[in-house]
């Protein structure tokens, strides 16, 4: 969607003329020199077919249309051989980097908040060869510590190169590795750890301090609790019988441990790796197992969509690794050669919240070439500058927004446009370091209008995922060459993907022009199933008379001609309304969340009623701005809790429903403002900020009365 501009027709006439004259002018030396002619026949070109003419044929990449992809090199069948193999042909590069810290102060905020800021230095970087013999050793010292092969071991810590180190140390040992939110609230984290009967929790200081000494008391087969940074000053509360080490002290044990049987423990291909706990959109959490070999399989298929991926490419690690897109993105790094600098949401960029001002944010110092992001992330980047830009002056203002809506033109057209990208979208880069090549998605569905604002604003290509953990964070991704928007790509060479009938929906593989049904993973890459939960294995796995593995994944999707896929709905967000209209709840959601006005919304409904309803998190600075405008005084929390206001932002909401084309039933009738936001902190988002309907229902239960009527069923 083109930004509007206010600028005298007169005077864009001439202006579009300019534009026109070079247009024509550069555009020979451009398709001569730049190379991107290759890139548009490449965007042309059909990606993936079915591998037969029946109605729901599974669909291949046409790189792998007789055989799937299932390891990255030739004998690296399990991740501690890929590791080995990587360390053998990059010995001495930089592979993990951790920033120093050189002062840490309190700012006392306007409203009496005290936020914790800090001053970063430097990378401090640890070599492939520093790495191998750090969780070599700490993988021996777990085994002096009485930890054996094939059985289970917890990590709950934030992202960090020990995060890294600790998880090679136990695939090298064949160590099933238990991975936690460090966000999970105390019932999820107490009930991973029982569930998977752990004996030894890898932590942080300050993890340890907080969320785990709550909890430690309620998991009565916990012995042994190691602290990646040191220990804290203080243990003595914790339970006996509970031993308190760090790292380095395990490490050094197995530096002086004999390991003269340990060859026996290797692990083979189809022996657990990871058991990987959902943070749950819905219920409690369930735990994937995850194989060696799914995990190759699925990094497999998503480096082969990374073009000249290799040694001269720095990744940003700071999603959590507890989730399969940052797992499987660091692996396929470590695999190639690819420096990973660590980071957090809070320390990202200058403006993040503990950065002091003033001083340099993670991505200005890494300067990385290639990082991951969830939606939610990349919609904040867009509003912010989207923001900034309406704080420019006239011109400032209308030159955006020309440059803006002539590189959008130019792009759908498999153009790149170099004046504009060095001229006016430098400042905008730099907000990422200025060095990003390829920008992945993953997570959640990613708008259109987000991802052609970061394509354009970024100068480079965003690549919308999509994979479960069951599946190993694998099945599609969007190639580097394919400007457009609103889909996730065709299937990765590891895994083949069919259509199934949802009769419900009126979803059917044999739909004109494009079949359509619920999404089906087939491949190495599918998990083996949920950790002690055979009936929910056998629900949404299923093997057919081929001996292969599907996931049956609950997603809506339709296949487009050059074989990419849409994701076009969710069957656990099909509502049937009293009247009998299907509302599909992120359908709704997805139509109105860009809207400047709205910084989270969640729609709602209810079988019993015959309306939509709906919860937002309204954008302070908008609905301040909006409040003077009508003339409602009053603090923050007044104005949410404003009947007025909400009709105003209700009004805001049905011109934006309107105009996205959704049915009058389908737009939001009554809705709630949140004063607060919705964090993973708050269980109401999952780590990667998917809503959590049930936890919102449950938390919101007092205003759907409300917005139904008290009798509601």
């Amino acid at each position: 969607m083109k930004l509007k501009h206010n600028i005298n027709p007169i005077l864009l006439q001439f202006i579009n003329f300019i534009i026109l004259v070079y247009t024509v002018v550069t555009y020979i030396p451009w398709y001569i020199f730049s190379g991107s002619r290759q890139a548009i026949a490449k965007a042309k070109q059909v990606k993936a077919k079915p591998v037969n003419n029946k109605p729901g044929g599974a669909y291949r990449s046409v790189n792998s249309l007789h055989c799937l992809a299932s390891v990255l090199y030739p004998g690296c069948d399990t991740l501690d051989k890929v590791f080995k193999y990587a360390k053998t042909k990059f010995k001495d590069k930089k592979l993990l980097g951790t920033r120093e810290i050189l002062k840490e102060e309190d700012e006392i905020q306007p409203s009496g908040k005290v936020f914790k800021k800090v001053i970063l230095g430097k990378y401090t970087w640890l070599s492939y060869e520093d790495v191998y013999v750090k969780a070599v050793n700490f993988g021996n010292g777990l085994a002096v510590l009485g930890q054996q092969p094939k059985t289970n071991i917890a990590i709950f810590c934030e992202t960090r190169a020990e995060w890294m180190i600790a998880a090679q140390a136990c695939f090298m040992c064949n160590y099933q590795l238990v991975t936690l939110y460090a966000t999970l609230g105390g019932a999820a984290i107490v009930h991973g750890l029982n569930e998977t009967e752990v004996t030894t929790i890898i932590t942080s200081k300050e993890l340890m301090q907080t969320k785990l000494k709550e909890i430690v008391s309620q998991v009565p087969r916990l012995r042994h609790i190691i602290t990646v940074d040191g220990k804290p000053t203080t243990w003595s509360e914790f339970p006996k019988g509970v031993i308190v080490h760090t790292m380095a002290s395990v490490q050094a044990m197995g530096a002086k441990a004999d390991t003269g049987n340990k060859q026996q423990a290797r692990p083979v291909p189809s022996d657990i790796a990871v058991i990987m706990y959902t943070s749950g959109s819905t219920g409690i959490p369930k735990g994937v197992m995850i194989s060696h070999c799914n995990i190759i399989a699925g990094i497999t298929g998503m480096a082969e969509r990374i073009p000249n991926l290799g040694e001269k490419d720095i990744y940003i690690g700071y999603l959590p690794l507890a989730h399969v897109l940052e797992l499987s993105a660091e692996l396929v790094c470590l695999s190639h050669g690819c420096r990973i600098g660590y980071s957090s949401p809070q320390t990202l960029a200058d403006q993040s919240s503990k950065i002091k001002k003033g001083s340099k944010g993670d991505v200005t110092t890494l300067k990385p070439t290639l990082m991951a992001a969830v939606p939610e992330i990349m919609d904040r980047i867009y509003k912010n500058v989207m923001n900034k830009v309406n704080e420019m002056t006239s011109f400032q203002r209308n030159l955006f927004i020309l440059a803006y809506n002539y590189k959008m033109e130019q792009i759908s057209k498999g153009y790149t446009t170099p004046l504009c990208d060095s001229l006016i979208f430098r400042k905008v880069r730099m907000l990422l370091g200025g060095k990003i090549r390829i920008l992945l998605c993953g997570g959640a569905p990613l708008s259109a209008a987000t991802q052609r604002f970061m394509n354009i604003c970024f100068c480079c290509p965003v690549g919308q995922g999509y994979g479960l953990t069951e599946s190993a964070g694998a099945g599609t991704i969007t190639e580097v060459w394919d400007y457009t928007t609103g889909r996730v790509g065709a299937p990765l060479v590891c895994c083949e993907i069919k259509l199934m009938n949802w009769e419900e929906g009126g979803y059917y593989n044999t739909d004109k022009p494009y079949p359509r049904g619920e999404i089906l993973i087939g491949g190495q890459n599918v998990t083996v199933g949920y950790y002690k939960n055979e009936g929910r294995t056998k629900k949404d796995f299923t093997i057919d008379e081929n001996g292969q593995r599907w996931l049956h994944t609950g997603d809506i999707g339709e296949f487009h001609q050059d074989g990419c896929l849409k994701i076009i709905d969710r069957k656990k967000d099909l509502v049937k309304l009293q009247a009998g209209e299907y509302v599909s709840l992120g359908k709704v959601e997805a139509a109105l969340k860009n809207l400047p006005l709205v910084d989270n919304i969640c729609a709602y409904a209810s079988s019993f009623h015959s309306y939509v309803i709906g919860f937002v998190v309204p954008n302070q600075k908008e609905l301040v701005e909006l409040a003077r405008k009508k003339g409602f005084k009053g603090t923050w929390e007044e104005i949410c809790n404003s009947p007025e206001m909400e009709k105003e932002v209700l009004k805001v909401l049905a011109e934006a429903a309107m105009a996205a084309n959704l049915e009058k039933f389908e737009i939001p009738v009554k809705i709630r403002l949140s004063p607060d936001p919705w964090t993973p902190e708050t269980g109401l988002v999952t780590d990667a900020f998917k809503l959590k309907r049930k936890e919102l229902t449950a938390y919101y239960q007092q205003d759907i009365d409300r917005m139904y009527g008290k009798n509601v069923k």
